[in-house]
């Protein structure tokens, strides 16, 4: 099968993903900048976040580029991965809301670390179908970055008892990691 329906559906979930958690945005009724210091947890949760999405959509960009076609097994993975991406909205919305207390955040966590499993089985699947000598299994290498991001995220839950502020900078770390495009796949696409 071709590939076109998956990249436009999961694209227009994830811009889907993005407008509603800036639907979840509210305007203060105060018309002064001090109006706004009440709602800086939520609009640093929507930040992240955003960068968050951004950095999914990319990488999930550069990923099905490097894919020639998708079988049955990677349409659901896909499916998996845009289920935790979905559920980012109310993470932030509930740990924005709430001030980035213990549990708000330790389950903001858990939405990064199973969207972050979900990437990597998909992944897996289109490796899988292409074979091992494909553009991706050879972009892809060790994945040092893939490997490391659910430990920041498992790190981060855990941290969410004691502080959640060490929870938000280890998910701003994780976010951080990967904010710099990562190159793999666009250097072998020109190889």
């Amino acid at each position: 099968m071709g590939k076109t329906r998956l990249e436009a559906f999961s694209d227009g979930v994830l811009a889907i993903i993005i407008t509603i958690m800036v639907l979840e945005l509210k305007a203060p009724h105060d018309a002064t900048l001090e109006g706004l210091v009440p709602l800086l947890p939520v609009l640093l949760s929507y930040v992240l976040s955003f960068v968050y999405v951004g950095i999914y959509w990319n990488n999930h960009h550069h990923m099905l580029h490097a894919c020639q076609t998708v079988t049955g097994s990677v349409l659901w993975a896909n499916l998996h991965l845009l289920f935790w991406l979905s559920l980012i909205p109310f993470a932030t919305a509930w740990m924005g809301e709430n001030h980035f207390s213990a549990v708000p955040a330790a389950a903001y966590g858990v939405v990064l670390l199973m969207s972050g499993l979900a990437y990597w089985i998909l992944q897996g699947r289109i490796i899988a179908s292409q074979g091992t000598d494909s553009i991706l299994a050879k972009a892809v290498g060790s994945d040092w970055k893939g490997k490391l991001s659910p430990l920041f995220y498992f790190a981060a839950i855990v941290a969410a008892a004691f502080s959640s502020w060490i929870s938000m900078s280890l998910y701003v770390a994780a976010a951080l990691l990967w904010l710099v495009p990562d190159r793999r796949i666009e250097r072998a696409l020109t190889h």
